[in-house]
């Protein structure tokens, strides 16, 4: 049976608090919705790429767990800084990757050593994070909807809820956002994706 979200939600806070076993009881009621983010981001990848949705969890609930002095809204909050989190694990991945591709000598790579990453595929992941990063520097609550929509997998309203704006701003700045990354990325296939 599914927790409803006031029950995830007073567990976060629980966890915000301090309690540690709250965040036992969170962790086996997310999880699905955890493996249902993972497995979208892990789709946008080459079929090549044998990075797997158990590992990314994992690695996810490693820094989910590391996260000091957040003070949790609700369960869309919760699961917008998982994706962000799954996110930056994929980036990092890609970077690795990119850097080893180009010679710069063999770096140890922890969680994800034998997963293989096509470089074209690393190549748009880190042009992705550039262009969030660049878009965050001149619009930050535009980067903050592509992150929850395109990487969280949030409809408009939980992007809403999130955000503590209305649907109707989500909906016009994600479009906005959507424009301005495909013009500021090359590889207009990542792109339609959003």
């Amino acid at each position: 049976m599914a927790a409803l979200p006031s029950e995830v939600t007073q567990l976060l806070i629980e966890w915000s608090n301090g309690d540690r076993a709250a965040l036992d009881q969170l962790i086996p009621i997310v999880e699905s919705e955890l493996r249902r983010v993972a497995s979208r981001l892990i789709s946008n990848e080459n079929p090549g790429h044998t990075l797997q949705t158990s590992a990314l969890i994992n690695e996810a609930y490693l820094r989910l767990v590391d996260q000091k002095n957040v003070q949790w809204q609700n369960r869309a909050h919760f699961f917008a800084v998982s994706a962000q989190i799954m996110r930056h694990i994929l980036i990092d991945h890609a970077r690795r990757h990119h850097y080893a591709k180009r010679g710069a000598g063999a770096r140890k790579i922890e969680f994800d050593e034998a997963t293989l990453m096509p470089e074209r595929r690393a190549a748009e992941l880190v042009a992705l994070d550039d262009a969030l990063r660049e878009l965050a520097e001149m619009d930050p609550r535009k980067s903050e909807i592509v992150e929850l929509r395109f990487f969280g997998g949030l409809n408009i309203e939980e992007a809403a809820e999130v955000m503590k704006i209305s649907p109707a701003t989500v909906q016009r700045e994600w479009r906005r956002a959507r424009a301005w990354l495909h013009r500021a990325l090359s590889n207009q296939e990542l792109v339609e994706d959003l």
